[in-house]
């Protein structure tokens, strides 16, 4: 039940009768009288258990744009409704026009349209949907709420897929040149020919020499179709916040870069997601549409855990490593304590069958925090900025010497940094 403006306004001429017939029986009487007003009119309202709801399916959208829920209702008792009803939304929905007055004869329909725009990424629940029909007086209203299920699921926004366009155009490039035969290097087997001065005699094929009676060798050419096997840590490291948003979230942005450029290049592309457990995984798809798709989607609700990460669960043999030599590619912080002691007794074997890359979003305001130093307080903030970026230093020299190659670079420069890796390494037949 609700109560109006008008039982207000009601109750507040009980004054004017008070000073005509001053005394506490009056002023009793009169919010008696307000009371049975109030209950005959609530009485007289409408049931709003007449109301059936559908909400029809809200399709994805990208983080910071604006997608529509429609809510139709319909009166299927024999009386009119007259009052209000507000679709309630999470407040990271970014829900408006979720207030409508409702006017409904019997057996009319009307639709509730609400706009959300996301502030969050993952999925955006609706709340609770709730009626108000309002007596013939108007001093009361019923009201009831109900859960209608509702749900948008907001997409990493993807900011750095405006670079798509120059790393494609780079890509047909580089597949143009390695349509001519690359000698020596490579590892997928293009045809043979006869031996001269400077072959790499370990490329003589003995089986085509007895044949031919002279040596001949084998031509190599780099394979097009590799594997990309991506790992995100959703772990503790990457909730940090930088700027508006996470290490995950930067983290991501990447990530998609990479997997929509890679597809682009025939290359199978895998994606892991996880801590101690395994959050989400992409794999076995081929088709470049639904590999974004998949991918994108499997993002979106995965939100950072503040647990460390379990390496050994990520690369074993249910996560992201393949068994045939890969491109792995770790997207996760370099936070000395966590790489020490967590990835680096991973990675001494996991190096040598696979070319490992690990991306890590580097703080600005570290690198900013070293180089002020006009108070006191800013030259202490320095030297803790400097230790840290020493430390940071230090494991990235200890991964180095494993054969790995560390990029750390600010949220707006790794997607780029990761991409252009890439296409180095396809351009120089080392993928």
């Amino acid at each position: 039940m609700s109560l109006t403006g008008r039982t207000a306004l009601l109750a507040a001429l009980g004054i004017v009768v008070v000073l005509v017939h001053p005394g506490i029986a009056t002023v009793f009487w009169w919010l008696l009288v307000v009371a049975a007003l109030v209950g005959v009119d609530l009485w007289l309202a409408p049931s709003t258990n007449s109301l059936a709801t559908e909400r029809l399916p809200i399709p994805p959208v990208r983080l910071g744009e604006t997608v529509t829920s429609t809510l139709t209702l319909r009166n299927t008792g024999s009386r009119a409704i007259r009052g209000a009803v507000r679709d309630a939304w999470q407040p990271s929905a970014g829900a408006r026009g979720e207030r409508m007055p409702l006017r409904l004869r019997a057996g009319e329909q009307i639709r509730l349209v609400v706009e959300l725009t996301p502030t969050r990424r993952g999925d955006r629940r609706a709340d609770r949907l709730t009626t108000r029909a309002a007596g013939p007086l108007g001093l009361a209203l019923r009201q009831r709420s109900v859960e209608v299920p509702g749900a948008v699921r907001a997409l990493p926004a993807f900011p750095s897929r405006r670079h798509l366009p120059s790393r494609l155009a780079q890509l047909r490039q580089i597949d143009g040149r390695s349509a001519v035969r690359i000698r020596g290097q490579g590892t997928e087997f293009d045809s043979l020919r006869d031996y001269v001065d400077g072959d790499d005699v370990r490329s003589i094929d003995w089986r085509a020499t007895a044949r031919r009676q002279h040596p001949v060798v084998r031509t190599w050419q780099p394979e097009r179709d590799r594997r990309v096997a991506i790992v995100l840590d959703t772990s503790r490291t990457s909730a940090a916040r930088i700027g508006d948003s996470t290490r995950l979230d930067a983290g991501m942005d990447a990530t998609l870069l990479l997997t929509a450029l890679a597809s682009r290049a025939g290359d199978r592309v895998s994606f892991v997601a996880g801590d101690r457990t395994i959050r989400s995984r992409v794999a076995g798809i081929s088709d470049r549409a639904e590999l974004m798709h998949t991918v994108i989607n499997a993002m979106a609700p995965v939100e950072p855990a503040l647990v460390e990460a379990n390496w050994r669960t990520l690369l074993g043999a249910g996560g992201a490593l393949p068994k045939q030599r890969s491109l792995l590619v770790l997207v996760t912080p370099l936070e000395p304590a966590a790489i020490q002691e967590g990835l680096l007794p991973v990675l001494a074997n996991v190096a040598l069958r696979h070319r490992v890359v690990v991306a890590s979003v580097a703080d600005p305001g570290v690198r900013a925090m070293a180089t002020e130093r006009a108070t006191v307080e800013q030259v202490y903030d320095a030297s803790a900025a400097e230790r840290t970026e020493l430390l940071r230093t230090d494991t990235r020299v200890a991964l180095e010497r494993l054969g790995v190659t560390v990029l750390d670079e600010e949220p707006e420069a790794l997607p780029l940094a990761l991409v252009d890796h890439y296409l180095l390494l396809k351009s120089r037949g080392l993928l």
